[in-house]
């Protein structure tokens, strides 16, 4: 999968964000049994999940005190 774009998750609804949310810790979950099982292909996935929630949760927080 390909990094993320920042513009593309402006455009998305907070609920759709909070589906990707969801979605990257199921992977992230994922990940963490292929690494303990040794099968892990890409290790620096790790980085890109863990920043790509960050990115969507600055997002989520930037929206939510504009509306306030």
């Amino acid at each position: 999968m390909a990094k993320y774009k920042s513009k593309d998750l402006l455009t998305k609804t907070k609920d759709e964000l909070k589906d990707r949310i969801q979605f990257l810790r199921k992977e992230q979950f994922n990940l963490r049994f292929q690494a303990v099982n040794g099968q892990i292909e890409n290790p620096l996935r790790f980085r890109l999940i863990r920043r790509e929630i960050a990115a969507i949760k600055t997002i989520i927080n930037n929206n939510l005190m504009k509306v306030k």
